[in-house]
């Protein structure tokens, strides 16, 4: 097993502390789905105060990492058959991101049927040169990986394994619980208020991560639409 570059690890850290990541992901097939929108989100953003942005697909991670000067969070998102995960599941989503500017990589940090093992692809991560950050749905999982040498653990995927019965709230609990064993937590998930955001913090969180409520506008459009339609 290869180790984490800690140098870059403890940079990215201080970077991070106490900062919101900007998640640039516009909807699939969606108007704003052009490598061209996302390097406009990713650079107002910046402007706005978001020290880190989270960026999917390996052109648009190459774009945006010429054109800004923050830590990248790259991840891969496939629909695989025969297995749920969705987020970077492969070796070669891990070299492909590092080869064009992520400085640090998000992956499936659950435990479900997947093509590669979640240590091999953290492996991987630190032998691309890169710091890993694992998307995680439950205390164990995280506690696991962070004491294997995952440097950011992220309430990422907690309420979304069932989607029938996704919850409103973030998951505070989890973030509170990761936080108290001084793990480095990315509070991401549902945190579409700054009210939600400045409770993660205060719950220890080193950073949050926040993306509808800022870069999709059909969702947010959505939002004020629906309580229109019920006023």
């Amino acid at each position: 097993m290869s180790t984490v570059n800690l140098q870059l690890a403890d940079t990215l850290i201080s970077q991070l502390n106490r900062s919101l990541i900007v998640s640039c992901q516009p909807v699939d097939d969606g108007p704003m789905d052009t490598i061209e929108h996302v390097v406009a989100m990713a650079q107002a953003a910046v402007l706005g105060g978001a020290k880190g942005l989270r960026i999917e697909g390996v052109e648009k991670v190459r774009a945006v990492a010429k054109a800004v000067e923050v830590p990248i969070v790259g991840i891969v998102k496939r629909d695989l058959a025969g297995s749920s995960v969705r987020i970077t599941p492969f070796i070669e989503d891990v070299t492909a991101l590092a080869d064009a500017g992520a400085s640090i990589i998000a992956f499936d940090g659950t435990d479900r049927v997947r093509p590669v093992p979640m240590l091999e692809l953290l492996d991987a991560i630190h032998q691309s040169g890169c710091v890993a950050m694992a998307d995680c749905a439950d205390f164990g999982t995280g506690k696991m990986l962070a004491e294997h040498g995952c440097t950011f653990i992220g309430s990422t995927l907690s309420g979304y394994l069932d989607l029938d019965n996704t919850p409103d709230e973030p998951d505070y609990q989890l973030v509170a619980d990761w936080s108290n064993l001084g793990l480095n937590v990315i509070a991401e998930g549902r945190y579409n208020s700054p009210q939600r955001a400045e409770k993660a913090i205060q719950l220890g969180a080193l950073s949050v991560t926040v993306g509808s409520a800022i870069t999709r506008i059909e969702h947010i459009t959505g939002w004020f639409k629906q309580h229109i339609d019920n006023a």
